[in-house]
């Protein structure tokens, strides 16, 4: 009897049985077989689920109005590279600067335009965090209009609270001619507390369809012929008179050479689409670009003006 237990029991273990009587032994095999049908269900569920992850798509909405701006699929941004190609994508389509207003000579003010914000790091950490279940983003656009009215820009002309004065050879008319139509595009522009100056932007691209003559400029610590030689005088002559000011410079470039009009790293060269002269008024009250071109005595003077401070603090 007891060789016969003790086979039984040899059996039992090598089965793999749990010997707790007919029906609990029933039972067992009964949740084995449940279990192994759930985890095989389940695990199907999470593939179809994974397929339909990446098939589905995402639409990209324009926070400032709710309309679509575009669709996606999870598998076009699996993975942080891809995700910053397709920010720096819409970073090129929305980012924008401000254009500042500008006092027409009739005292009308020419509104500017919003400066446009995307925020690239924002947006490709919204697409690593994206939940199974979401079916759009809002992308991270914001929008502000420049800080100015015609009632603040009324009296700004009022006051100069500093200028600077450079000179040139009025009898070089290549570069008199650049110099007047530089300086006359980036007169009277009016900043709010806030408010940038990008020279590129307002100024625009210096070439022979906008009246730009060839003169002579600094390329590579060489002085070469191109066209919109003498620009860089307006750009010098405005950077000197807004750090009187104590405007915050953003940008600032200087000549590979040594240039006649302005001493030694007082210059500030531009070039379209490459180097830029960019400010902001951290003042709290608005200031205007005035500048005066004298092309009979070769001079060009920049002064920043401002409604009189001190009529306005009473005020």
């Amino acid at each position: 009897m007891k060789k016969y237990l003790v086979l039984v029991a040899a059996i039992t273990m090598v089965g793999g049985l749990v010997l707790y009587g007919k029906h609990g032994e029933a039972a067992t095999h009964v949740k084995s077989n449940e279990v192994q049908g759930i985890g095989q269900h389940t695990k199907h569920e999470l593939l179809l689920s994974k397929k339909e992850w990446v098939e589905q798509e995402i639409t990209l909405l324009d926070p400032r109005n709710g309309s679509e701006i575009q669709k996606l699929k999870p598998s076009s941004f699996s993975n942080e590279e891809n995700a910053a190609l397709i920010a720096s994508e819409l970073e090129k389509k929305y980012d924008q600067p401000m254009v500042p207003a500008q006092l027409n000579s009739d005292g009308t003010l020419k509104a500017g335009s919003n400066r446009v914000v995307f925020d690239k790091a924002a947006f490709v950490t919204a697409l690593q965090n994206i939940t199974f279940f979401q079916r759009e983003i809002e992308v991270p656009i914001t929008e502000s209009a420049p800080n100015i009215t015609a009632e603040a820009a009324a009296n700004v002309d009022q006051d100069v609270l500093a200028s600077y004065k450079t000179h040139f050879n009025a009898s070089v008319k290549g570069r008199t001619t650049n110099i007047v139509l530089s300086a006359k595009e980036i007169d009277g522009v009016v900043l709010g507390p806030g408010d940038r100056f990008y020279y590129n932007l307002i100024a625009g691209e210096a070439n022979a369809e906008r009246g730009y003559q060839k003169a002579m400029e600094i390329v590579n610590k060489e002085m070469v012929e191109g066209i919109g030689g003498g620009i860089c005088q307006t750009s010098s002559t405005l950077y000197n008179a807004i750090d009187k000011v104590g405007l915050e410079i953003l940008e600032l470039h200087h000549h590979s050479l040594g240039v006649s009009y302005v001493p030694k790293d007082r210059d500030a060269t531009v070039a379209y689409g490459v180097k830029d002269f960019k400010f902001q008024n951290n003042k709290d009250f608005p200031i205007m670009i005035k500048t005066i071109v004298d092309t009979k005595n070769g001079t060009l003077e920049v002064q920043v003006r401002a409604a009189d401070q001190s009529v306005a603090k009473k005020g």
